[in-house]
Protein backbone atom coordinates (compact mmCIF):
# COMPACT_ATOMS: atom_id res chain seq x y z
CA UNK A 1 0.00 0.00 0.00
CA UNK A 2 1.07 3.45 -1.24
CA UNK A 3 2.17 5.98 1.67
CA UNK A 4 -0.19 8.23 1.29
CA UNK A 5 1.55 10.91 3.77
CA UNK A 6 4.61 11.00 1.79
CA UNK A 7 4.67 14.00 -0.95
CA UNK A 8 5.59 12.60 -4.24
CA UNK A 9 9.52 12.84 -5.78
CA UNK A 10 9.58 15.22 -8.94
CA UNK A 11 9.60 13.25 -12.24
CA UNK A 12 13.05 12.28 -12.86
CA UNK A 13 14.89 12.80 -9.22
CA UNK A 14 15.92 10.27 -7.51
CA UNK A 15 14.57 9.05 -4.44
CA UNK A 16 17.51 8.15 -2.18
CA UNK A 17 17.22 7.07 1.34
CA UNK A 18 14.39 8.48 3.80
CA UNK A 19 16.33 9.76 6.89
CA UNK A 20 15.31 8.10 10.07
CA UNK A 21 13.71 10.17 12.79
CA UNK A 22 16.93 10.46 15.11
CA UNK A 23 19.22 10.43 12.27
CA UNK A 24 21.23 13.26 11.07
CA UNK A 25 20.96 13.59 7.19
CA UNK A 26 24.89 13.10 5.67
CA UNK A 27 26.17 14.53 2.68
CA UNK A 28 25.65 10.48 1.02
CA UNK A 29 21.80 11.13 1.91
CA UNK A 30 22.26 14.07 0.05
CA UNK A 31 24.20 13.01 -2.87
CA UNK A 32 21.67 9.82 -3.36
CA UNK A 33 18.55 12.35 -3.49
CA UNK A 34 20.39 14.82 -5.69
CA UNK A 35 21.47 11.66 -8.10
CA UNK A 36 25.20 13.07 -8.24
CA UNK A 37 28.71 12.22 -6.54
CA UNK A 38 29.56 12.95 -3.08
CA UNK A 39 32.61 14.86 -4.01
CA UNK A 40 29.90 17.17 -5.74
CA UNK A 41 28.09 17.82 -2.84
CA UNK A 42 31.55 18.64 -0.77
CA UNK A 43 31.51 21.58 -3.69
CA UNK A 44 28.53 22.55 -3.56
CA UNK A 45 28.66 22.57 0.08
CA UNK A 46 32.00 23.90 0.75
CA UNK A 47 31.23 26.91 -2.12
CA UNK A 48 34.28 25.19 -4.29
CA UNK A 49 34.03 25.80 -8.00
CA UNK A 50 33.53 23.22 -10.59
CA UNK A 51 29.65 22.38 -10.18
CA UNK A 52 26.90 23.76 -13.20
CA UNK A 53 24.20 25.77 -12.17
CA UNK A 54 21.98 22.98 -12.38
CA UNK A 55 23.93 20.65 -10.48
CA UNK A 56 23.75 23.08 -7.75
CA UNK A 57 20.27 23.70 -8.02
CA UNK A 58 19.31 20.02 -7.60
CA UNK A 59 21.91 19.66 -4.58
CA UNK A 60 20.69 22.81 -2.41
CA UNK A 61 17.12 20.96 -3.38
CA UNK A 62 18.08 17.76 -1.62
CA UNK A 63 19.92 19.98 1.37
CA UNK A 64 16.73 21.73 2.01
CA UNK A 65 14.56 19.21 1.56
CA UNK A 66 16.76 16.57 3.59
CA UNK A 67 17.32 19.58 6.24
CA UNK A 68 21.09 18.74 6.29
CA UNK A 69 23.74 20.88 7.86
CA UNK A 70 27.21 20.73 7.49
CA UNK A 71 29.05 18.82 10.35
CA UNK A 72 31.46 21.54 11.19
CA UNK A 73 32.93 19.54 14.18
CA UNK A 74 34.23 16.95 12.03
CA UNK A 75 35.22 19.31 9.50
CA UNK A 76 37.60 20.94 12.09
CA UNK A 77 38.58 17.57 14.16
CA UNK A 78 40.47 16.86 10.42
CA UNK A 79 42.26 19.96 10.97
CA UNK A 80 43.28 18.82 14.65
CA UNK A 81 41.48 21.41 15.89
CA UNK A 82 37.42 21.13 17.82
CA UNK A 83 37.34 24.74 17.62
CA UNK A 84 35.88 25.50 20.96
CA UNK A 85 37.23 26.82 24.32
CA UNK A 86 36.46 26.25 28.03
CA UNK A 87 35.70 29.33 30.30
CA UNK A 88 35.73 27.78 34.13
CA UNK A 89 34.37 31.14 36.03
CA UNK A 90 33.91 31.55 39.81
CA UNK A 91 30.00 32.72 39.96
CA UNK A 92 28.01 32.78 36.75
CA UNK A 93 25.87 35.14 38.54
CA UNK A 94 27.86 37.97 39.61
CA UNK A 95 27.83 40.78 37.57
CA UNK A 96 31.29 41.27 37.11
CA UNK A 97 31.97 37.85 34.67
CA UNK A 98 29.21 39.20 32.49
CA UNK A 99 31.26 41.48 30.36
CA UNK A 100 34.09 39.12 30.65
CA UNK A 101 32.00 36.18 29.63
CA UNK A 102 31.03 38.15 26.65
CA UNK A 103 34.24 39.47 25.81
CA UNK A 104 35.72 36.05 25.70
CA UNK A 105 33.09 34.55 23.67
CA UNK A 106 33.37 37.44 21.03
CA UNK A 107 37.03 37.03 20.58
CA UNK A 108 36.45 33.52 20.28
CA UNK A 109 33.72 33.72 18.00
CA UNK A 110 36.01 36.46 15.90
CA UNK A 111 38.12 33.08 15.92
CA UNK A 112 35.13 30.27 14.25
CA UNK A 113 35.45 29.07 17.74
CA UNK A 114 32.55 28.29 20.07
CA UNK A 115 32.56 29.23 23.86
CA UNK A 116 31.81 26.47 26.95
CA UNK A 117 31.28 28.08 29.54
CA UNK A 118 31.02 26.87 33.36
CA UNK A 119 31.22 27.95 37.40
CA UNK A 120 33.66 26.35 40.30
CA UNK A 121 31.27 28.17 42.49
CA UNK A 122 34.58 29.16 44.42
CA UNK A 123 35.08 25.50 44.90
CA UNK A 124 38.34 24.09 44.03
CA UNK A 125 37.69 20.46 43.42
CA UNK A 126 34.65 21.53 41.46
CA UNK A 127 37.09 23.70 39.08
CA UNK A 128 39.23 21.12 38.67
CA UNK A 129 36.49 18.60 37.94
CA UNK A 130 34.84 20.86 35.43
CA UNK A 131 38.27 22.16 33.70
CA UNK A 132 39.62 18.47 33.03
CA UNK A 133 35.77 17.78 32.00
CA UNK A 134 36.59 20.42 29.41
CA UNK A 135 39.85 18.75 28.30
CA UNK A 136 38.05 15.34 27.85
CA UNK A 137 35.64 17.31 25.28
CA UNK A 138 38.85 17.69 23.14
CA UNK A 139 38.64 21.96 24.05
CA UNK A 140 41.69 23.35 22.24
CA UNK A 141 42.31 25.86 24.96
CA UNK A 142 41.05 26.83 28.78
CA UNK A 143 40.78 30.06 30.25
CA UNK A 144 40.27 29.84 34.04
CA UNK A 145 39.26 32.10 37.25
CA UNK A 146 40.83 29.92 39.57
CA UNK A 147 39.42 28.79 42.89
CA UNK A 148 41.88 26.68 44.31
CA UNK A 149 46.15 27.27 44.74
CA UNK A 150 47.07 24.05 42.98
CA UNK A 151 46.73 23.35 39.54
CA UNK A 152 49.24 21.21 38.89
CA UNK A 153 46.53 18.83 37.55
CA UNK A 154 46.37 20.90 34.33
CA UNK A 155 49.72 20.00 33.63
CA UNK A 156 49.16 16.49 31.41
CA UNK A 157 46.90 18.68 29.31
CA UNK A 158 48.81 21.56 28.82
CA UNK A 159 51.94 19.20 27.65
CA UNK A 160 49.08 17.39 25.21
CA UNK A 161 48.20 20.80 23.81
CA UNK A 162 45.24 22.44 25.50
CA UNK A 163 46.47 26.40 25.19
CA UNK A 164 45.78 27.57 29.11
CA UNK A 165 45.52 31.49 30.53
CA UNK A 166 44.60 31.69 33.68
CA UNK A 167 42.87 35.66 34.63
CA UNK A 168 41.83 37.80 37.14
CA UNK A 169 44.02 35.61 39.65
CA UNK A 170 47.14 33.67 39.11
CA UNK A 171 47.24 29.56 38.62
CA UNK A 172 49.24 27.44 42.06
CA UNK A 173 52.18 25.39 41.14
CA UNK A 174 52.77 25.97 37.60
CA UNK A 175 53.74 28.41 35.00
CA UNK A 176 50.67 29.76 33.31
CA UNK A 177 49.97 32.81 31.30
CA UNK A 178 48.12 35.31 33.35
CA UNK A 179 45.82 38.31 32.81
CA UNK A 180 45.17 40.21 35.90
CA UNK A 181 43.54 43.81 37.32
CA UNK A 182 46.47 45.45 39.53
CA UNK A 183 44.11 44.55 42.93
CA UNK A 184 47.21 46.09 45.17
CA UNK A 185 47.60 49.36 43.08
CA UNK A 186 43.92 50.05 42.61
CA UNK A 187 42.97 49.56 46.42
CA UNK A 188 46.26 51.60 47.44
CA UNK A 189 44.97 54.79 45.35
CA UNK A 190 41.21 54.03 46.97
CA UNK A 191 42.22 54.25 50.34
CA UNK A 192 44.92 56.96 49.56
CA UNK A 193 41.90 58.71 48.21
CA UNK A 194 40.17 58.58 51.47
CA UNK A 195 43.06 59.62 53.17
CA UNK A 196 43.30 62.67 51.23
CA UNK A 197 39.95 63.96 52.21
CA UNK A 198 40.87 63.97 55.64
CA UNK A 199 40.15 60.34 57.03
CA UNK A 200 42.38 58.45 59.46
CA UNK A 201 39.97 55.69 60.84
CA UNK A 202 39.64 53.23 57.74
CA UNK A 203 38.38 49.81 57.91
CA UNK A 204 39.20 47.36 55.05
CA UNK A 205 36.53 44.79 54.52
CA UNK A 206 37.34 42.08 52.08
CA UNK A 207 36.94 38.99 50.26
CA UNK A 208 38.78 35.36 51.86
CA UNK A 209 42.45 35.49 52.39
CA UNK A 210 43.03 32.59 50.72
CA UNK A 211 42.31 34.36 47.48
CA UNK A 212 44.57 36.52 45.52
CA UNK A 213 43.17 39.44 44.82
CA UNK A 214 41.63 39.81 48.41
CA UNK A 215 45.40 39.89 49.70
CA UNK A 216 46.67 41.99 46.90
CA UNK A 217 43.98 44.40 47.86
CA UNK A 218 44.08 44.26 51.74
CA UNK A 219 47.88 44.88 50.84
CA UNK A 220 47.65 47.79 48.68
CA UNK A 221 44.82 49.11 51.90
CA UNK A 222 48.17 48.44 54.15
CA UNK A 223 50.61 50.05 51.90
CA UNK A 224 48.53 53.70 51.61
CA UNK A 225 47.66 53.65 55.76
CA UNK A 226 51.86 53.33 55.97
CA UNK A 227 52.34 55.83 53.55
CA UNK A 228 50.27 58.29 55.72
CA UNK A 229 52.12 57.47 58.99
CA UNK A 230 48.92 56.21 60.22
CA UNK A 231 48.77 52.82 62.48
CA UNK A 232 45.90 50.65 61.77
CA UNK A 233 43.89 48.59 64.77
CA UNK A 234 43.52 44.88 63.97
CA UNK A 235 39.45 45.62 64.35
CA UNK A 236 39.38 47.57 60.88
CA UNK A 237 40.52 44.27 59.21
CA UNK A 238 37.84 41.64 58.22
CA UNK A 239 38.42 39.33 55.82
CA UNK A 240 36.09 36.38 54.65
CA UNK A 241 32.86 35.51 53.18
CA UNK A 242 30.90 38.03 51.52
CA UNK A 243 27.79 36.63 52.49
CA UNK A 244 25.51 39.19 53.12
CA UNK A 245 25.31 38.03 56.76
CA UNK A 246 28.89 38.01 57.42
CA UNK A 247 29.72 41.40 55.77
CA UNK A 248 26.63 43.47 57.81
CA UNK A 249 27.95 41.87 61.24
CA UNK A 250 31.77 43.32 59.78
CA UNK A 251 30.23 46.54 58.93
CA UNK A 252 28.13 46.85 61.96
CA UNK A 253 31.09 46.01 64.08
CA UNK A 254 33.70 48.55 62.61
CA UNK A 255 31.13 51.39 63.28
CA UNK A 256 30.40 50.14 66.66
CA UNK A 257 32.31 51.17 69.90
CA UNK A 258 33.28 54.99 71.40
CA UNK A 259 35.99 55.37 67.85
CA UNK A 260 34.50 53.92 65.33
CA UNK A 261 35.80 54.30 61.69
CA UNK A 262 35.21 56.92 59.83
CA UNK A 263 35.41 55.43 55.87
CA UNK A 264 35.56 51.86 54.72
CA UNK A 265 37.14 50.56 51.61
CA UNK A 266 35.44 47.35 50.24
CA UNK A 267 37.31 44.53 49.09
CA UNK A 268 35.09 44.07 46.01
CA UNK A 269 31.32 44.36 44.70
CA UNK A 270 29.70 42.07 46.58
CA UNK A 271 31.43 43.87 49.79
CA UNK A 272 30.25 47.03 48.37
CA UNK A 273 26.76 46.32 48.05
CA UNK A 274 26.10 45.05 51.39
CA UNK A 275 28.29 47.88 52.83
CA UNK A 276 25.62 50.38 51.26
CA UNK A 277 22.69 48.61 52.66
CA UNK A 278 24.16 49.06 55.82
CA UNK A 279 25.13 52.56 55.50
CA UNK A 280 21.80 53.60 54.21
CA UNK A 281 20.72 52.74 57.55
CA UNK A 282 23.62 54.39 59.91
CA UNK A 283 22.64 57.27 62.09
CA UNK A 284 26.40 58.77 60.31
CA UNK A 285 27.69 59.59 56.82
CA UNK A 286 30.77 57.34 56.34
CA UNK A 287 32.85 57.58 53.67
CA UNK A 288 33.06 54.17 51.32
CA UNK A 289 35.36 53.17 48.36
CA UNK A 290 34.64 49.99 46.85
CA UNK A 291 36.62 48.04 44.31
CA UNK A 292 35.09 46.97 41.36
CA UNK A 293 31.64 48.94 39.75
CA UNK A 294 28.73 47.65 40.65
CA UNK A 295 25.20 48.57 39.22
CA UNK A 296 23.56 51.75 39.74
CA UNK A 297 26.90 53.09 41.41
CA UNK A 298 26.50 56.35 39.12
CA UNK A 299 23.01 56.89 40.39
CA UNK A 300 23.94 56.21 44.19
CA UNK A 301 27.19 58.17 43.98
CA UNK A 302 29.33 55.47 45.01
CA UNK A 303 33.11 56.05 43.88
CA UNK A 304 34.63 53.09 43.44
CA UNK A 305 38.07 51.72 42.00
CA UNK A 306 36.84 50.61 38.46
CA UNK A 307 38.59 47.33 36.67
CA UNK A 308 38.13 46.87 33.29
CA UNK A 309 36.41 43.38 33.22
CA UNK A 310 35.93 43.22 29.30
CA UNK A 311 39.46 44.31 28.87
CA UNK A 312 40.50 40.95 31.21
CA UNK A 313 38.64 38.32 29.20
CA UNK A 314 39.47 40.04 25.83
CA UNK A 315 43.07 40.25 26.75
CA UNK A 316 42.89 36.97 28.05
CA UNK A 317 40.84 35.14 24.64
CA UNK A 318 44.03 36.78 22.58
CA UNK A 319 46.77 35.59 24.23
CA UNK A 320 44.77 31.89 24.02
CA UNK A 321 44.19 32.28 20.08
CA UNK A 322 47.78 33.24 20.29
CA UNK A 323 49.21 30.37 21.92
CA UNK A 324 46.23 28.07 19.45
CA UNK A 325 47.84 30.01 16.70
CA UNK A 326 51.89 28.45 17.54
CA UNK A 327 53.24 31.02 19.66
CA UNK A 328 55.33 29.57 22.37
CA UNK A 329 57.51 32.20 23.81
CA UNK A 330 57.69 31.94 27.88
CA UNK A 331 54.22 32.65 29.92
CA UNK A 332 53.83 36.00 30.77
CA UNK A 333 51.43 37.88 33.59
CA UNK A 334 49.75 41.16 32.33
CA UNK A 335 48.44 43.75 35.05
CA UNK A 336 45.47 45.67 33.66
CA UNK A 337 45.47 49.27 35.41
CA UNK A 338 42.37 49.99 37.38
CA UNK A 339 40.72 53.47 37.45
CA UNK A 340 39.32 55.80 40.74
CA UNK A 341 35.87 57.19 39.81
CA UNK A 342 34.93 59.77 42.39
CA UNK A 343 30.98 59.74 42.83
CA UNK A 344 30.23 61.29 45.94
CA UNK A 345 30.83 58.73 48.37
CA UNK A 346 34.47 58.73 48.48
CA UNK A 347 34.53 62.14 49.32
CA UNK A 348 32.39 62.38 52.54
CA UNK A 349 34.78 64.20 54.82
CA UNK A 350 35.23 62.78 58.48
CA UNK A 351 32.69 64.19 61.35
CA UNK A 352 34.18 67.40 62.58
Amino acid sequence: MADSTRPPTPPGSPRGPEPRYGNRPTMKDVAARAGVGLKTVSRVVNGEPGVTPDTERRVQEAIESLGFRRNDSARVLRKGRTASIGLVLEDLADPFYGPLSRAVEEVARAHGALLINGSSAEDPEREQELALALCARRVDGLIVIPAGDDHRYLEPEMKAGVATVFVDRPPGRIEADVVLSDSFGGARAGVAHLIAHGHRRIAFIGDQPRIHTAVERLRGYRAAMEDAGLVIDDSWVALGSTAPERVQEAVKSVLAGPEPVTAIFAGNNRVTVTAVRVLAGHDQRVALVGFDDIELADLLGITVIAQDAAALGRTAAERLFRRLDGVNDEPSQVALETVLVPRGSGEIPPPS
